[in-house]
Parts: structure tokens; sequence; C-alpha cells
């Protein structure tokens, strides 16, 4: 079994760099990484991570916490963060922030730093685990999900802008007697895309009343009770979901009242979840770019872990309309 003063021979440079390398640190250049990287794989070099803790006092453990897996967002996140903390050869745990057992259990592996950092992709004011994690100045980086109270790495979506254009699309088309479901001012997400939405509309003189801007969870079950009341007597013409699964349960709506989606009746989503693009449901929706966030997110938290005192950063990313067929597939 060779050592990492071996494999560092082996690939021209210090034993320091292949312990960043091995650490998941930016602190490397990428040629350095690329040399360390292959003589390991080459020589079949697997880090003791009990001693790398022990010297390092680093666990080599990212902890994220997603939100509840009745919305699929999460889960193609969830995905694109392991795929990233996998290539760092680091080790990962996943959290569900529901305020019960899961959470509870990601408080302890913060009090007890089992975790280097930590990915909130769901926080909220009153989060627990992010509560626990401020407290002790463990990294943090949030993605999705902002919090402007708070002083933190940040990369999130242009919630504003993509609520924009679905409104723009909308209007471009004709269609101003509208609704919007979801987005309570709980979260930002939700809160900005409505806003987004709403300015727009605003600005065209157009005033979208109160019983067209229900909020609501971000669930299907949320989606279909609020389209049952938006249909149920003077429906709109199109209706813009803070979520992609929120218009799953307003289009399924819109079938129990026999009105036909895009003939009848618009409906735009948000975050292009895979399901978007069956067929059988073919949603117009935002497309957040999550690869990119993902790695940036990862990036971040790495160099807090390494640099505590480094300065702060907020991304904010462009986002994409995706027009399919629940609004005619029509162009801007």
């Amino acid at each position: 079994m060779l050592t990492g003063r071996e494999i560092a021979r082996l690939a021209g440079v210090s034993q320091a760099t292949v312990s960043r390398v091995v650490q998941g640190s930016t602190r490397v250049s990428e040629e350095n990484r690329r040399r360390v990287e292959e003589a390991m794989a080459k020589y079949g070099y697997v880090p003791n991570a009990q001693a790398r803790a022990m010297r390092t006092q680093r666990s080599g453990t990212i902890g994220v916490i997603v939100g509840e897996f009745t919305n699929p967002w999460y889960p193609v996140m969830m995905y694109a963060l392991a795929r990233e903390i996998n290539h760092a050869d680091l080790r990962i745990n996943f959290w569900v922030s529901d305020g019960g057992n899961s959470e509870q259990a990601a408080i302890e592996a913060i009090r007890s730093k089992q975790i280097d950092g930590l990915i909130f992709t769901t926080a909220t004011r009153e989060s627990p685990a992010l509560r626990t994690a401020l407290e002790l100045s463990l990294p943090v980086v949030l993605v999705n999900r902002s919090l402007e109270e708070i002083t933190s790495d940040q990369v999130v979506g242009d919630n504003i802008g993509g609520g924009a254009a679905i409104a723009t699309h909308f209007l471009n088309h004709g269609r101003t007697s509208v609704a919007v479901v979801g987005g309570g001012p709980w979260v930002s997400t939700g809160r900005e895309r409505r806003q987004g939405f709403l300015d727009v509309f605003a600005d065209a003189g157009i005033h979208i009343p109160p019983d067209r801007t229900p909020e609501t969870r971000f669930t299907h079950q949320a989606g279909l009770d609020a389209g049952r009341l938006l249909l149920a007597d003077d429906p709109p013409d199109a209706i813009f979901c803070a979520t992609d699964i929120i218009a799953f349960g307003v289009i399924d709506a819109a079938k129990e009242r026999g009105l036909r989606v895009p003939e009848d009746l618009w409906v735009a989503g948000y975050d292009d979840i895979p399901m978007s693009a069956w067929k059988v449901l073919d949603l117009t929706t935002v497309r957040q770019p999550i690869d990119e966030m993902a790695k940036l997110s990862l990036r971040i938290l790495l160099t807090r872990i390494d640099n505590p005192k480094a300065e702060v950063e907020q991304k904010r990313f462009p986002t994409e309309l995706v027009l399919r067929g629940s609004t005619g597939n029509t162009p801007m």
C-alpha cells in the first residue's frame, strides 16, 4: 500500500499538495490536481479516512439538507450535489428538512462535528438545523432558497426574472385574465417568483385580485385544491404556478372541470423537473441551471472550510423559459 508521500513523489508534487487534493481543497492548481488524481488511480491509492480525520481535524464529510421528496425537484438537486461531492473524494450525509427525526439527526451531527460543512437547499428562518449550524460557526452554503437576514454564502436562481418571464409570455399572447398559485412569504423562492410575475402585470396596468393569488404549499394536493377554487366560477385563461408539482395539481383540477389545456386554459410551472417534459404533461416552465448551482455551492463551501474568513459569496444564476404544450408551444 503506497503512502501519500510516495504518491507525491510519483506525481511530482509536494506531500502537502497530495493532502489538499485528498481533502478536496480548492487551493490546488488544476494541473497538480490532475497529476495527483492520475497517480492515485494508477496505483490504487486509497486514503485512510480515520487517519486523515485525526491529522486534519476534519471528518471528510459534507452534510446536505433537502426538502421533502414529495417535490421531485429535491432528488434532482440531491443527485447533482452528490455527484460533485463524490468527485471531490468526500463523503456525504443527507437529511430531510422535516422538523422531525431526520432534522434532529442533522443537528446531532453538527454538534458532534461529524460534518465539515453544510449545504442547505430548503432554508427558512425557522430551520432548527440552520440555526444550530450558525450558532456553532459551521461553514454553511444556502442553495436554491436565500435568507436576506443572515450573512452567509448563498447560491440561487433568478426567481424574480423567472416569474417575470412567464408573465411576459402570457401578456405577449393576450392572456390578461390570470392567476398565480403558491409562493407564500415564508420562503424566498415562492415569494420572489410571485413578485416577478405580479410586477410585470402591475407595470402593464393590470391588477390581479387577491382571490386569484392563493398562497399554498409546494405540493400536488395544494395545486389541486387551489385549482378547484380558481376554476369553479369565472376561471382565468392562464395560471402561473410557483413549482411544477403545483402546476400538475392545477392541470388535474382543470381536467375535473372538463377544461382543456391549452385550448381553454394555459398553465405554467417552475423548476423544469424531468416529469415536466413528459408528453402527457408537456409543461411550460422555468429551468434553473442545477448542475452549475451544485458545482458552485460545493466550491464555495470548500473555500469556506479552508478559510472561514473568506469573503461571503452570493451568486444568482439566470434562468431559462422552456415553452411546451401547456401554453400551446407558442414562441415568445
